[in-house]
């Protein structure tokens, strides 16, 4: 039997990137995937990719700053399956800027999406999971979310902030039987870094002992396995995906 057989598992920021390897992974675990992003042609293309896996698949499209949307989406979730039992908060953006240039826009924009959608959708499944008596909510920090990172004030104060909930809600929802971790990638290579020139990507790979990025499916895989029953006594975690980078 597959880890995540039949686990009804809602993930953000699906279509693409660490969001869409989590997507396949928990596919091929044997999970219900329900993939959210806000790129409609994007979800079809990512719910085509779990129907190939043999998968139970389906698609909305939702923007996590959009209380309303976020509550319709997990609404006919529960009216169709009766339940909710993983939510990997994934979907997440950058808009670098060093404190001096920064923009007001571009401080809000990150917030918005990287700290308040993800309050947004942990809070709509919060009573369904609880009233079911499990669940498990997995938030996409980093390791700029532990030890900042030059030219992201946004973007390090949202992962940290995600840290914040995550101790916080594993605290609150504990008792209730529902997990709350949390995952801090390191450089991975996914369509984020596409802006960035070679040599600075080449740089990036010195930085860790093993001398290469990340893979979106090396996060999928850790995603995957702190939904499961396997990691049942997990909670209140960050764990740091990063290949030793921060050593």
């Amino acid at each position: 039997m597959t880890r995540l057989n039949g686990k009804i598992s809602l993930i953000t920021g699906a279509a693409q990137g660490i969001g869409l390897a989590t997507a396949k992974k928990f596919a091929q675990e044997g999970a219900t995937v329900v993939i959210c992003d806000v790129k409609a042609e994007a979800v079809n293309a990512a719910v085509a990719e779990c129907h190939a896996l043999g998968a139970q698949a389906e698609g909305h499209t939702m923007d996590v700053t959009q209380r309303d949307q976020v509550d319709a989406v997990i609404a006919a979730v529960i009216a169709k399956h009766g339940r909710i039992d993983v939510l990997v908060n994934n979907a997440g953006i950058t808009q670098d800027a060093r404190l001096q240039n920064m923009s007001i826009e571009q401080f809000d924009r990150v917030i918005d999406v990287n700290l308040r959608g993800v309050f947004h959708c942990a809070q709509a499944v919060a009573n369904t999971m609880v009233a079911q008596g499990r669940g498990v909510i997995l938030n996409a920090s980093s390791v700029v979310g532990i030890y900042g990172n030059f030219g992201q004030t946004n973007y390090a104060a949202s992962k940290f902030g995600v840290i914040g909930f995550t101790k916080t809600w594993s605290r609150e929802l504990g008792p209730k039987g529902v997990r709350v971790n949390a995952v801090a990638p390191g450089f991975i290579a996914t369509p984020i870094l596409n802006t960035i020139p070679e040599k600075v990507i080449a740089e990036m790979a010195q930085r860790v002992p093993l001398r290469r990025l990340g893979q979106p499916e090396e996060i999928a895989n850790v995603y995957a396995f702190l939904a499961s029953d396997e990691a049942s006594y997990i909670n209140g975690e960050v764990i740091e995906v990063s290949g030793g980078m921060t050593v």
